[in-house]
């Protein structure tokens, strides 16, 4: 990790010898020539490894999402949630119907309006991969086209947190899709991304893992309010977006001040002073921060064991791990929880128990446990370095514990497919990976796909605890914010016995931008309308 860290310094130390945000207005249409900016050259974290926003909960993929796709709910800055595709809905008096009637102006990027169909079959396959949405499938009778723009959802039971789900702010996204394409097997990623947002993908450009191009959809009509996180117009000021593929953070630094580039989305804290230096970047804070965490798969030895899955988790030291990812203790605190920290959910109730950082109390748990020297494969996707970085802490930490490990190094497109495979590491399998997760998808039980514990269904690594999901559902089940609160403390005691995953920390991630960029809506999720180059 130390010479990870010094060849960032050495890249940012050659770079220095070489050389506010606009408040949101009521927008009401796309806006003329004039107030156009030709094109935005933005870094992402990763380039663009696929295009399905469903199958994957990547939030690369997540961010190409919403410059393609639209939604019917979205969620805004305060948390609420805001009609977007759809212009009004009616709730039966017993509360299991719920009618929706789309606005005006819906059009997909091939020239098909957007119908109820469309609505249905989007939904149908969101809710088969999506924690929320697997929730709210089990509360479905059943759906019906009223007409080409009004759709209906009946269900067994009352289920007050439909438009909740349908307006979820992150991973994944209930994004809408033409029927012919949202009919694809759920378990299978599409290969056409075609949606009604406010730019198109020019998908003929796009090679994966390399530069993706889109560009202005002139038919889209937004919304009359302001922008609001995720909800309101999403008024596209910027003519071209093209996402390059700079993985060296050293080059993506020095484009970004050349002003070859006008966005670095994840540029590494160690770079900072650089950017800091140039009175032409602006430098911010994603809101709300990002977990790190360390995932197990709980199908194959030896994490299939949970007592080995304590004794790891007793071992971890969560600064060490937020040192190798951002360095500066100005970026980065501890959160035993498995709720977003400082959020009415989060008591982290078991977690300084857990979580004592104890070297030698881990070897003795791990003995305990009965490990047998069983290979642990630690998947690493190399050009994504909060995860690698990660990674390399683990693997010094997992021999330290005196375990069979080989890290597998690979690029994040090859990794996205790897964690798939659910078989052991003698069929191309893994054992644990890393990964960050945005603090707006753990806010509660609902949204945090991490402490699903349905087996077959839940998010990869599987794990399988029927306790933790009866707990989730006891969540769901009442609307009392102290008993749901009471609720999620057991919850998260029982996800440290059982260890989902183990929280990493908290990081703040700085994003950095062209002083010239106006209009940004500062949102967990980076989004471009609004935005526009003066």
């Amino acid at each position: 990790m130390t010479l990870n860290r010094r060849h960032l310094l050495a890249g940012a130390a050659g770079l220095a010898a070489a050389g506010g945000m606009a408040t949101p207005h009521v927008v009401r249409a796309q806006g003329t020539a004039a107030s156009r900016s030709a094109t935005l050259r933005f870094i992402p974290s990763t380039p663009l490894p696929s295009l399905d926003p469903i199958v994957a909960t990547s939030y690369v993929i997540r961010n190409h999402g919403y410059l393609i796709y639209d939604t019917l709910f979205a969620t805004d800055a305060n948390f609420q949630i805001r009609p977007q595709m759809v212009q009004a809905w009616e709730t039966a008096p017993d509360q299991l119907s719920w009618t929706f009637h789309l606005r005006d102006g819906l059009v997909f990027h091939d020239g098909q309006k957007v119908g109820a169909a469309d609505c249905i079959a989007s939904i149908q396959r969101w809710s088969k991969r999506d924690a929320f949405g697997q929730t709210f499938a089990t509360f479905v009778e059943s759906y019906a086209a009223v007409d080409a723009r009004t759709f209906r959802i009946n269900l067994k039971k009352p289920f007050p947190l439909l438009p909740d789900a349908l307006g979820k702010l992150s991973s994944n996204v209930p994004f809408i899709m033409p029927e012919r394409i949202a009919a694809a097997d759920a378990s299978k990623p599409i290969s056409e991304a075609i949606g009604s947002g406010p730019w198109m993908f020019q998908q003929r450009e796009w090679v994966p893992g390399q530069n993706a191009i889109y560009t202005r959809f002139d038919k889209y009509v937004p919304r009359e309010e302001a922008p609001s996180w995720a909800a309101g117009g999403k008024v596209a000021k910027i003519d071209r977006i093209e996402w390059l593929a700079l993985t060296e953070p050293a080059a993506a630094v020095g484009a970004l001040v050349q002003g070859e580039v006008d966005w670095y989305e994840q540029p590494p804290v160690d770079l900072l002073p650089v950017l800091k230096r140039d009175r032409n970047i602006t430098i911010q804070n994603v809101p709300l921060g990002l977990f790190l965490l360390m995932r197990f798969n709980h199908l194959q030895p030896p994490f299939n064991n949970p007592a080995i899955r304590r004794a790891v988790m007793m071992a971890v030291r969560q600064e060490d791990y937020m040192q190798a990812v951002v360095g500066s203790p100005d970026y980065y605190k501890q959160a035993k929880t498995f709720f977003t920290p400082g959020s009415p959910m989060s008591s982290g109730a078991g977690g300084a128990e857990a979580m004592k950082g104890d070297l030698e109390a881990a070897k003795a748990m791990l003995k305990a446990a009965g490990y047998n020297n069983e290979k642990v494969v630690l998947l690493a996707p190399a050009d994504q370095p909060i995860a690698y970085n990660q990674s390399l802490v683990s693997q010094a930490l997992l021999q330290k514990l005196g375990m069979n490990v080989e890290l597998i190094s690979t690029d994040w497109a090859s990794f996205i497919g790897k964690r798939a495979n659910r078989g052991g590491p003698d069929q191309g399998g893994w054992s644990v990976f890393h990964t960050l997760w945005s603090c707006a998808d753990t806010l509660n039980p609902a949204l945090h796909p991490l402490v699903r514990a349905n087996g077959a269904t839940a998010w990869f690594g599987w794990p399988e605890d029927p306790t933790l999901e009866g707990l989730r559902d006891q969540w769901l089940a009442t609307a009392d914010t102290g008993r749901q609160k009471t609720i999620a403390a057991e919850m998260e005691r029982r996800a440290f016995e059982t260890v989902p995953y183990v929280p990493g920390g908290l990081v703040e991630q700085p994003m950095a931008f062209r002083s010239n960029l106006k209009g940004m809506v500062l949102s967990p999720v980076q989004f471009f309308w609004n935005l526009e180059k003066g």
